[in-house]
């Protein structure tokens, strides 16, 4: 891991702990080609929706409500990410946001191993986004 990618990756570590979902926090942050952050995000309620636990603690209602990082990020950018890195912690993306990030032009996708906890829950679903980043031409660079 070369020093920008670390540092990027240690604030994609931060932003995760803006997020309030009680299972797991993730962030994203997205670089442009000379390294300046063009935006973050975390996975969480959309403004105005209110983050009360009854929400947060029933997985059928939080997902149906929640942003992940990735599309939070995108969407507070405020301009194009294309030809930009994306920086994802605690994992890589879902399909979901793979599929997002391919249509928005990231070209180049950091992200650490999968933790074990979250490999039943996540583990194929990571294994398919990274799939179709590498299909999309899109540089995969998966963090040991």
């Amino acid at each position: 891991m070369n020093k920008w990618d670390a540092r990027f990756m240690d604030m994609a570590k931060l932003v995760s702990s803006f997020s309030k979902d009680p299972s797991t926090q993730t962030g994203a942050v997205i670089v442009d080609p000379r390294n300046r952050v063009v935006s973050v995000g975390f996975n969480g309620f959309p403004q105005g929706i209110a983050d009360t636990p009854e929400r947060l603690n029933d997985r059928e209602t939080k997902y149906a409500l929640i942003l992940h990082c990735e599309h939070n990020a995108v969407l507070l950018a405020g301009k194009s990410v294309e030809g930009c890195t994306l920086y994802t912690y605690p994992f890589g993306s879902c399909t979901r946001c793979a599929v997002t990030m391919i249509q928005a032009g990231i070209k180049r996708v950091v992200f650490p191993p999968c933790p074990a906890d979250k490999m039943d829950r996540w583990g194929p679903d990571l294994i398919r986004a990274e799939n179709l980043y590498r299909e999309a031409g899109i540089e995969v660079v998966p963090l040991s």
